[in-house]
């Protein structure tokens, strides 16, 4: 084990104890706590530093009634209630910036005009960052309730239209409640699911 090894507390808070919810207090997130959790969620690693994940705090009246339509009947009342759903997306014109974010070698060359490699390298890493972001939300004490059930070309029309960002998932955020919380789900164990080749 490494002598740099978070403790059991931050493992339990990340991981062990960490929960999907429902269920809300009624508390507000500042910017700048939504800014902290990108901050620390952004050095998580994605291939030649691609970065394609985008991210909307979907945090006022305003842009929770523009979101409620395109969500499946049993997400709409848990995330008009969450204090924040967050739209995380990826940008399928991810490789426009990486020259600067890939600036030693000419990586853009690597996916122009390649649309097969762009959407693989953009979902798969748009999705690692969606995890990073996560558990840097509950590293900052904030709970998470990611979900799927959405309309995402609806999502997409009304959130990022004219541009080259897809959705992804959803992740509500905030102070998390046991209301609708269910008994822990049990994880494969190692055997089940790893093997050492």
């Amino acid at each position: 084990m490494s002598d740099k090894m978070i403790n059991d507390e931050a493992l339990d808070l990340v991981f062990r104890e960490a929960r999907t919810r429902n269920g809300w207090e009624e508390r507000k997130i500042t910017t700048t706590l939504m800014q902290a959790v990108y901050d620390l969620a952004k050095w998580g690693p994605t291939s030649a530093n691609c970065s394609p994940a985008r991210f909307v705090f979907v945090a006022s009246d305003e842009g929770k009634a523009r979101l409620k339509p395109h969500l499946s009947p049993g997400n709409a009342d848990k995330t008009m209630k969450a204090p924040a759903c967050v739209i995380i997306g990826y940008d399928m014109a991810f490789y426009e910036k990486l020259p600067e974010l890939f600036p030693h070698t000419d990586a853009k060359s690597w996916f122009a005009g390649n649309d097969a490699l762009i959407a693989a390298t953009a979902f798969r890493n748009g999705s690692l960052q969606g995890a990073y972001f996560m558990i840097a939300a509950r590293a900052l004490g904030l709970d998470c309730g990611p979900m799927s059930g959405f309309d995402n070309e609806g999502v997409d029309d009304e959130f990022f239209k004219g541009t080259t960002v897809k959705s992804n998932f959803l992740c509500n955020i905030g102070y998390g409640t046991d209301e609708g919380l269910h008994p822990r789900a049990p994880r494969l164990a190692f055997n089940d699911a790893c093997e050492i080749a």
